[in-house]
């Protein structure tokens, strides 16, 4: 019986090489790399750590070549720059405002009871100097106040509206209604005078406010007052003496009428009780209910508040 003839073409595919090679290593496929699943990820903390808060820069007193230099105090995690007056007071008084501490000690005063006395106060100190650094760089981030027609002024806890009108003569009238303040821009008026012009304003409706407050709140305190001053204090709205005298910061024009009214009764609540105790408190609670939410607030809104003058 005669054998099928092979085509060459077909015995090429069982004979590629040496008899050691497998004869069917022609038919699998060329190998490929193997993908391998990719590491899992690092583990991570049960609990992830809130992201540290910025940084707050306490302010310290500007020097001028001709200043004698500040004095520095460590207190606590903080070097602290202060700048040391001396009079003739008979004890060492603190005052903090936006360029930080400010020192008035006794003539004969040693430099080591200064220090003390400060360490003393270490709590109070770092307290207000961080709220006067978070005021100045919140007021950093905003754009500062373009005194033009149509510029918005606070007033009450809200807005009004600066309206420059070319006159022959200077003048101030606000319109309730539209709330709009109307001055009258004489020629050559220079920025300066008008941003006077504007705080005479707001002066002459703060004291206008408090005197009608304070007699609201004062028969209902059964307190009298004596006499009102107009203050422009740096870190107080307002204090009172003994005698009656009270003097309120102008300044609380710009903040809704509910915190002023706080401030005006924690100063009346002075004349029963010269003091913070539960006494003081007590009084102020007894026609003021909500003080702690009020300090709050007005402690919150103080450090939005826009600077429209320096002094």
């Amino acid at each position: 019986m005669n054998s099928p003839k092979i085509a060459g073409s077909q015995l090429d595919l069982f004979n590629q090489g040496p008899a050691t090679q497998d004869p069917f290593a022609a038919l699998v496929p060329a190998a490929r790399p193997v993908a391998l699943p990719p590491p899992p990820p690092p583990p991570q903390p049960l609990f992830k750590a809130p992201p540290a808060p910025p940084r707050i820069t306490l302010p310290s007193p500007p020097r001028s070549p001709d200043d004698p230099p500040l004095r520095r105090i460590v207190l606590g995690h903080y070097a602290v720059d202060y700048e040391l007056k001396r009079s003739s007071r008979r004890s060492i008084g603190f005052m903090i405002d936006d360029d930080g501490l400010h020192v008035t000690a006794p003539r004969r005063a040693i430099l080591t009871d200064i220090d003390n006395a400060i360490r003393a106060k270490q709590r109070w100190i770092l307290t207000k100097l961080h709220e006067r650094g978070e005021r100045r760089a919140k007021r950093a981030e905003r754009a500062p106040l373009v005194w033009e027609d149509g510029a918005r002024l606070p007033y009450l806890g809200g807005e009004i509206t600066l309206r420059l009108q070319p006159a022959a003569r200077s003048h101030c009238v606000f319109d309730a209604d539209t709330r709009e303040l109307s001055i009258g821009v004489t020629p050559g008026l220079s920025e300066w005078q008008l941003k006077e012009r504007v705080k005479l304003w707001f002066q002459a409706e703060a004291k206008r406010l408090f005197v009608e407050r304070l007699d609201f709140y004062a028969p209902r305190l059964d307190v009298r007052y004596s006499s009102l001053t107009l203050s422009s204090a740096g870190t107080r709205w307002g204090s009172c003496t003994i005698g009656g005298s009270i003097r309120l910061n102008w300044r609380l024009v710009h903040y809704a009428l509910p915190l002023l009214d706080y401030v005006v009764v924690h100063e009346l609540a002075h004349l029963k009780e010269m003091n913070h105790s539960p006494r003081f408190w007590a009084v102020v609670g007894s026609v003021y209910a909500d003080y702690d939410g009020a300090r709050l607030e007005l402690r919150r809104r103080s450090h939005e508040m826009p600077v429209l003058f320096t002094d």
